[in-house]
């Protein structure tokens, strides 16, 4: 999964310096990489979608920015990137692209068709989120995105457990805090998939979460003008 985010309309008509436009992005999206979607507190860094040596008429454009942790960054490097043959978080609903798997593991989701599925694979590969112990491509000493993953999916779990044994208020307060400080929203979104109230509760929460990825019961739905 990958939580989809809206970043609105550009908050001015061009930047002069891409790196200024860091402030509005986190404002819009919280200090989360777009990517990977663990909560960066030093070095997150605005994202070109188009790398902005390959694209340089885009280096400036709000559409073109996105938010990435340093490894995410590394992973995608100056990659080419056809917009179209990818699955992205600010345009498509990938939280219907990809699961969350016991150990770390991102994988895309059973149920897409062949050409979606595609796209989701060559997502995950771009940006590195399917390097995992023991994977083809494993992850670096210094990537420890897998790691994080799987102490989250604990911590989640935990926190699932806790609430079925004590269900109040101020406990889903602060499980969502928690998630906040946390990241990793699709973690905690897969994990409460049973309960409504907090998926509610956790929507609200993340800053950016777009709004029409979800229907009037909260159920994932195809986002408008979306691949997905």
């Amino acid at each position: 999964m990958m939580r989809p985010v809206d970043k609105g309309a550009a908050p001015v008509a061009m930047y002069a310096n891409y790196a200024t436009a860091l402030p509005d992005l986190e404002q819009r999206l919280g200090r989360y990489c777009s990517y990977c979607e663990r909560y960066i507190a030093t070095n997150l860094a605005v994202e070109h979608v188009q790398a902005k040596s390959l694209v340089p008429a885009l280096a400036l454009t709000w559409s073109n920015f996105l938010l990435a942790c340093v490894n995410c960054n590394s992973c995608k490097g100056h990659s080419p990137v056809t917009v179209a043959d990818y699955l992205w978080p600010d345009c498509d609903n990938t939280l219907r692209a990809f699961e969350y798997r016991t150990g770390g593991v991102v994988a895309p989701h059973p149920a897409l068709a062949a050409p979606v599925r595609a796209k989701a694979e060559a997502s995950a590969a771009l940006v590195g989120l399917d390097r995992v112990p023991g994977a083809a491509t494993p992850p670096t000493q210094s990537d420890l995105r897998w790691l994080k993953r799987f102490e989250t999916w604990r911590k989640a779990n935990d926190a699932l457990r806790r609430l079925s044994q004590n269900d109040t208020v101020e406990l889903r307060e602060q499980i969502v805090d928690t998630a906040i400080a946390t990241g990793l929203f699709s973690i905690w979104w897969t994990v409460f998939a049973a309960d409504g109230n907090m998926r509610a509760r956790l929507r609200a929460a993340f800053v950016g979460t777009c709004s029409n990825s979800f229907d009037a019961s909260g159920n994932l739905q195809a986002r408008p003008g979306g691949q997905l």
